[in-house]
């Protein structure tokens, strides 16, 4: 028996290297979402590109909304074409290429740049949102059936090391600059161009070391593989009622994904126009986050498979809830701080925990078209959370304080559905899949 084989969370031949392989494209996409979407660029593209006009926030969201819209399009069809060619590296690859060149570009966005800006957004987040998709559908390839939330949870802690990375650079030119006596317009294009680099070369073990597993499957040949696509995706629809427990759960994940998209696209923009935070305290309060999401995300990755992914779940929930109550009530910095770092300790645990239950979930010739499927749960969710609160600070003249409870609700009919989920009834179905 080898090394590897003692290695009883890993897949059979499968490594530490290229687990840690996986697991470093979460730590260099991250950056992306922790700088650009969560806590620098938002913020800037409502005071400095929209130049602080109430339906700012809501153009923001609104771009945001048409990146998931074009994901939700094109996802489900992608990954099954990456299933059929068995492809999801190379298709990997160029999502990649796209982000990182978009956002480099973001540097261009400077004041009164509104249509350059909101272009730019769509782009960079539908190449982010489309290789999420893709790095998710190898999970189920490293790690066994019942440690996919410990492999889950390293790659989920590792990223928020990543973000953490990312925008501690991005602080320490911040900082310098305004030293300068530098102003946003100036100092926030540079950071796009530092997150931009940093994806680059943290992305690249990943290239190096991740192998493709998946065999290529009977398909279509020539100009048909657009149209092979939609008719495996037709297939997993038709058996969607034997999925029941997969359906479910993705339905669940709507909703309360729904609340968190919103925390993540929006976290910047309240702090600084409900509670007053300049931009270093603002990048200093998400960097604190992300040490709790990163703590969140390999402790609970690490109990999640004895405690049961519905109870790590709700669990998580329960303290989203608390979060966006104690945000709504703060009157001073210390009760926001306490609610941000609770957001942090549940926004990783919740992350990882509903990654691995889609793992569980997923037939093995369809993991890439699975996960694409969890992708486009997801982008709804991205949809429905900040255009949400995007419409109720724009109807309200800017009450961030009402949008942020209203749009809480969600995390409770997300608890809700998931009380109706069954693990062992869901596993069951896809490893007794029906024949397509």
């Amino acid at each position: 028996m080898t090394s590897t084989n003692k290695i009883s969370h890993l897949a059979e031949g499968v490594s530490r290297r290229e687990v840690w392989s996986w697991a470093m494209f979460d730590f260099a996409n991250s950056g992306y979402t922790t700088v650009v979407i969560t806590a620098i660029f938002n913020a800037y593209f409502v005071s400095v590109v929209a130049q602080n006009q109430d339906w700012g926030t809501f153009a923001w969201t609104a771009s945001l909304a048409v990146s998931y819209l074009l994901i939700i399009l094109t996802a489900p069809a992608l990954g099954a074409y990456a299933d059929a060619y068995a492809s999801k590296k190379r298709l990997l690859l160029v999502t990649t290429i796209g982000c990182i060149l978009f956002t480099a570009l973001l540097y261009l966005a400077g004041p009164g740049d509104l249509w350059l800006a909101i272009a730019l957004i769509i782009l960079t987040n539908f190449f982010f949102g489309s290789g999420e998709n893709l790095i998710a559908a190898f999970l189920p390839e490293l790690a066994r059936s019942r440690a996919l939330g410990k492999v889950s949870g390293w790659g989920w802690s590792l990223g928020y090391i990543g973000g953490l990375f990312s925008l501690g650079c991005s602080l320490a030119y911040v900082t310098w600059a305004q030293g300068q006596g530098q102003e946003a317009h100036e100092f926030v294009p540079v950071t796009m161009l530092i997150t931009a680099a940093i994806f680059a070369v943290a992305c690249v073990p990943t290239f190096l070391f991740l192998k493709e597993r998946a065999q290529p499957q009977p398909h279509l040949a020539g100009p048909h593989v657009v149209k092979e696509a939609f008719i495996r995706l037709g297939g997993t629809l038709k058996h969607v009622r034997y999925y029941q427990d997969l359906v479910r759960f993705l339905v669940c994940l709507i909703f309360y994904q729904a609340g968190i998209q919103a925390v993540i696209a929006l976290a910047a923009i309240y702090a600084q126009q409900a509670m007053g935070f300049d931009t270093s305290d603002t990048i200093m309060l998400i960097l604190l986050v992300n040490i709790t999401a990163a703590l969140g995300a390999f402790v609970f990755g690490n109990i999640q498979d004895k405690l049961g992914h519905i109870p790590t779940i709700a669990l998580t929930l329960i303290g989203w809830i608390v979060m966006i109550l104690l945000a709504w009530k703060a009157d001073g910095p210390v009760m926001f701080w306490i609610a941000a770092n609770i957001a942090g300790l549940c926004l990783g645990a919740s992350q990882s925990a509903g990654r691995a239950l889609v793992g569980l979930f997923s037939p093995a010739t369809r993991r890439a078209e699975f996960f694409g499927l969890w992708g486009l749960a997801v982008k709804v969710s991205s949809i429905l959370g900040p255009i949400t609160y995007g419409l109720v600070t724009w109807l309200s003249a800017g009450d961030h304080r009402l949008a942020m409870l209203i749009t809480g609700s969600y995390f409770l009919v997300g608890l809700l559905i998931l009380m109706r989920v069954d693990v062992q009834r869901g596993e069951a179905a896809a490893q007794n899949q029906p024949d397509s």
